[in-house]
């Protein structure tokens, strides 16, 4: 399906609805190009301090208030530029946003992982701790296969346990919301850059 242009986005930006997408290239571009671009990235602590687009600022989803964040902006009419890891937390701050009053939440397409496979300047630094989706994935694929061996083993009963954990999966990746992701980026390490319980 070919991307269509929201009326009021910036050159590069486009999306479906009120909330606008724009490539990470195309956003280096303005900023190469001397445009003044609001950053905001929505991901943990830790994954932020592993690595980062210079400039942006950090506030991780399950803390953003948009409604204050928005009443603090310097230019309330200019484009906000939200990233994550992969675009999917990004683009529930930007749905935030939208049901503040606020339809210039552009989604950098792809997150902070695009930004980097694409060879752009990052700026990185230490963190023990595992980004959020790859905690995700340790717990599922334990619980997955503790229910597996638990059932063989034990009880057959104990096989709705993977099934759960696949059934959620499939409601994961067809509605975009993760709620184990949310549950995770409460953990306290998920809170701290200087914890470190997923050392990687």
């Amino acid at each position: 399906m070919n991307a269509t242009h929201t009326q009021g986005q910036p050159e590069g930006a486009c999306g479906t609805g009120s909330i606008g997408s724009i490539r990470p290239a195309d956003l280096q571009r303005l900023r190469v190009a001397g445009t003044s671009c609001e950053l905001l990235d929505v991901r943990t602590p830790p994954e932020h301090a592993a690595a980062h687009v210079a400039g942006t600022t950090l506030i991780p989803l399950d803390s953003l208030d948009a409604a204050g964040y928005l009443a603090r902006r310097a230019n309330p009419a200019a484009p906000l530029y939200v990233l994550c890891q992969g675009g999917n937390r990004a683009r529930k701050a930007a749905e935030r946003f939208r049901a503040a009053g606020f339809g210039g939440a552009v989604v950098v397409e792809g997150g902070t992982q695009a930004w980097m496979d694409a060879g752009l300047p990052t700026e990185r630094g230490e963190s023990r701790v595992w980004p959020l989706m790859r905690q995700v994935q340790v717990v599922i694929g334990v619980l997955t296969a503790g229910g597996a061996g638990l059932a063989l083993g034990v009880d057959s009963r104990f096989a709705v346990l993977p099934l759960f954990m696949g059934c959620g999966l499939i409601f994961a990746g067809v509605s975009g919301w993760c709620g184990l992701a949310l549950l995770m980026a409460r953990m306290p390490w998920n809170r701290s850059v200087a914890a470190g319980s997923c050392v990687r």
